[in-house]
C-alpha cells in the first residue's frame, strides 16, 4: 500500500509486466464528507458533485494517470465493452483494451473488482463482479472479450466483502449451484439460521476462472466490510461512497 499525502492506494500483488499499471483506491484522503467521507469516486450515490470532481482530479494527479478513466454506468450485468467503443457513462460492468494510455475502471463497495492482463501485456481488462453479475456470467464474458488464451492470462482479485462477512440467502446460493453443483463448496451454512449462508466471492471467482482455463489467480485477501478504516462497504453502511479500481498500459513503455 502506498500513501500520497493522506491518500492510500492498494497495488496488486501479481507478476504482471512492469508497464501494466493498476491500483485500487481506499476511502481515505479526499474531499467528501458525511457517509461519503472522504475519497468517494462515484457521482451516482448522492454525493456532492463538486466533491466527486475534486476527488477524481486528485486521483488523476496523485496516480499520474495518462488519461481520464473510462467511468462506466454499472448495472450488475454481464456487458463488457472494448474501450475503443465506449461512450461517456457507457452502461457496462467491465472494460478491456489493448491501447496504451487508456484507463479502464470500475467502482465498488463490497463487489469484487477483477483485474486481468496477459503475460505479454498486450491486453488488459477489469470487471465489476457482484453475485448477480458473477452468477450471470460476467467472468466468462470478460475472458471472451479480452481475446487472449486463458492460459496466458494473469488475474488479481481486488478488495471485496470477505467470506466471513457476506451472509446471503438460499436464492443466491441456488443461482450458482443450480448451474454448477461444485460451487456449493463456496458456501458455508450460518449456524442457527436456516436458509442463510456465508458466501465466498473470492472462491467463486477462482472456481469460475479455473473452469475457463485461468490458473494464475492472485489476491482475494481483503474484506471491505471488516476493514472499516480502509474501505467503503454498502452491506455495512448502506448509502456510502465507492472505491475505484483502475488498470492501464503505460503508453511510454513501447
Amino acid at each position: 500500500m502506498a500513501v500520497f499525502n493522506t491518500l492510500e492506494f492498494i497495488y496488486p500483488d501479481w507478476p504482471a509486466p512492469a508497464h501494466v499499471k493498476a491500483l485500487t483506491t481506499t476511502r481515505n484522503g479526499g474531499f467528501s464528507v458525511g457517509s461519503f467521507a472522504s475519497f468517494n469516486l462515484s457521482n451516482l450515490v448522492g454525493d456532492e458533485p463538486g466533491n466527486v470532481r475534486r476527488n477524481r482530479t486528485l486521483l488523476k494527479d496523485a496516480s499520474q494517470l495518462p488519461s481520464e478513466p473510462l467511468w462506466l454506468t454499472q448495472v450488475h450485468g454481464t456487458r463488457v465493452i472494448d474501450a475503443f467503443d465506449a461512450g461517456p457513462g457507457e452502461e457496462a460492468d467491465g472494460c478491456v483494451t489493448g491501447t496504451p494510455g487508456v484507463v479502464c475502471a470500475v467502482l465498488t463497495a463490497d463487489c469484487l473488482p477483477i483485474f486481468i492482463c496477459d503475460r505479454r501485456s498486450t491486453r488488459i481488462g477489469i470487471l465489476h463482479a457482484g453475485w448477480r453479475g458473477m452468477a450471470a456470467g460476467i467472468i466468462e464474458e470478460g475472458l471472451r472479450k479480452i481475446q487472449v488464451p486463458s492460459a496466458n492470462l494473469l488475474v488479481w482479485l481486488g478488495p471485496a466483502i470477505g467470506p466471513s462477512a457476506y451472509e446471503i440467502g438460499d436464492e443466491v446460493r441456488h443461482a450458482f449451484v443450480s448451474s454448477d453443483p461444485e460451487l456449493a463448496e463456496s458456501f458455508t451454512p450460518v449456524p442457527n439460521r436456516q436458509g442463510h449462508w456465508l458466501a465466498d466471492l473470492y472462491d467463486l471467482a477462482r472456481r469460475r476462472l479455473r473452469a475457463q482455463g485461468v490458473q494464475a489467480v492472485y489476491g482475494g485477501l481483503r474484506c471491505t466490510l471488516r476493514e472499516r478504516a480502509l474501505f467503503y462497504s454498502h452491506r455495512r453502511d448502506g448509502n456510502c461512497g465507492r472505491m475505484a479500481s483502475l488498470i492501464w498500459l503505460d503508453k511510454n513503455a513501447r
